[in-house]
C-alpha cells in the first residue's frame, strides 16, 4: 500500500495537513479571475517556487504555471496531454495534479466525441515535477465516472469520484491501491438526497479532499452546472472507515453564488508557498442561470477557519477587489 505522507519538502501542494496559523510574511496582491475563459473544473499545486494551474480545457490538458497567483494570468502555458485514441480522445475534464513517491500523477475524464455516456477517469504517469512529460497509465473504472481525485489516510490512500446511483449523480469511493490503479469493490460514499443538491437534477461531483487540524474534508459541487444553486457542499470524515458512507457527515451548502458570480463550484485546494494557509481554487460564470461551458473562470481565495474549527471559504468577490495573495509569495 502507499505511505500516506503528511510533510513533502517543496511538494505539499496534495497534501493539506497544516495547521492555519498567522503570518507576517510578504504576500503579493492579486485580483480574480486567474483564468477568464476555459477556467471549469481548476486545479492548483505549488511546488518548487511555482504554481501550476490546470483547468478543463475539452481537447487536451494543459498546464500554467507562474511564481505568483497573478502571475497565472500570463503565465507559461504547456500543452501536457492530447490523445487519438477513439474512446478516450474527447471531452476531456477535470486534470488534477497529485504527487506520490518522488512522481506528480495527472487524473483527468475522458471519452468518446460522441456519447457522454462513455466518460471514464484516466491516469497520466509524469516526472519529479508537474512539467515534465506525461505518459498514458491507465483507465481507473470501467463504467461511467468523471472528476476523480486523490483521498489521502495514514493506512492507505482512495480514489473518489462522480459516479451514477438511482438517487442521481453521486460520489464513490474505492481503494486507490497504487497511483494508477484501485481495487477492491466500489462503495457509494455520498448521495444527492438533500434539496440544495438537486436543482436541475441531483448532483454530486468536483469532490475535493482538505486536512486542517487533524480534521479530513471532502468538499463537492451540488446541483446541476447549468444552474446557479451549483454550490460546495462538505462532507466531514468522523473517524471510521473512509469506505463506509456512515463515517462522513454532510453539510451544506457552505459556498454559494455572490457578486455577479454563479455556480461557484469544482473547487481544489492547495497550500500557500510558506505552508500556513489553505487556499481555495474553484470556477464560476457571469451567465446568472449558470453554466456548463467555457465561460467559466478560475478565482481563488483563502479558507478561514471558524471558532469550532469548522472551514469557513466566505463569499465569492467581486472582480474589483485586490486580494492578498498566499502566504509566503
Amino acid at each position: 500500500m502507499l505511505l500516506y505522507q503528511f510533510v513533502l519538502p517543496l511538494l505539499s501542494a496534495t497534501v493539506l495537513t497544516v495547521t492555519q496559523y498567522c503570518s507576517g510574511a510578504y504576500a503579493a496582491s492579486f485580483t480574480n479571475p486567474l483564468k477568464p475563459s476555459d477556467g471549469s473544473d481548476p486545479f492548483i499545486a505549488y511546488t518548487g517556487g511555482y504554481y501550476y494551474l490546470t483547468t478543463t480545457t475539452w481537447t487536451d490538458i494543459q498546464i500554467t504555471r507562474a511564481t505568483t497567483l497573478e502571475g497565472l494570468k500570463t503565465g507559461e502555458v504547456k500543452t501536457v496531454w492530447s490523445d487519438t485514441t477513439a474512446s478516450r480522445c474527447c471531452n476531456v475534464w477535470a486534470p488534477e495534479i497529485h504527487y506520490f513517491d518522488g512522481t506528480w500523477y495527472l487524473y483527468y475524464t475522458a471519452g468518446s466525441n460522441e456519447n457522454l455516456d462513455l466518460q471514464r477517469p484516466h491516469v497520466l504517469r509524469g516526472g519529479p515535477t508537474p512539467w515534465d512529460p506525461y505518459t498514458y497509465a491507465g483507465q481507473l473504472s470501467d463504467v461511467w465516472g468523471i472528476d476523480g481525485t486523490v483521498l489521502r489516510f495514514p493506512e492507505r490512500n482512495y480514489f473518489v469520484w462522480s459516479c451514477m446511483t438511482s438517487v442521481g449523480q453521486s460520489l464513490c469511493i474505492a481503494v486507490l491501491d497504487t497511483p494508477t490503479t484501485i481495487s477492491g469493490a466500489t462503495h457509494t460514499l455520498s448521495e444527492p438526497t438533500e434539496p440544495w443538491e438537486q436543482d436541475g437534477t441531483p448532483v454530486q461531483e468536483g469532490a475535493a479532499a482538505m486536512y486542517h487540524g487533524g480534521k479530513t474534508y471532502i468538499a463537492f459541487s451540488a446541483s446541476y452546472c447549468w444552474t446557479p444553486s451549483y454550490q460546495l457542499g462538505l462532507l466531514t470524515w468522523n473517524g471510521g472507515d473512509p469506505l463506509d458512507r456512515g463515517s462522513w457527515v454532510k453539510t451544506g451548502p457552505h459556498f454559494s453564488s455572490a457578486n455577479g458570480n454563479y455556480g461557484t463550484g469544482h473547487n481544489g485546494f492547495f497550500l500557500s508557498p510558506d505552508e500556513s494557509e489553505i487556499w481555495n481554487v474553484y470556477h464560476a460564470t457571469a451567465n446568472s442561470e449558470g453554466a456548463c461551458d467555457g465561460s467559466r473562470y478560475t478565482m481563488a481565495q483563502v479558507v478561514n477557519w471558524n471558532a469550532d474549527g469548522t472551514p469557513d471559504f466566505g463569499i465569492s468577490p467581486p472582480f474589483s477587489t485586490v486580494l492578498e495573495g498566499p502566504s509566503g509569495e
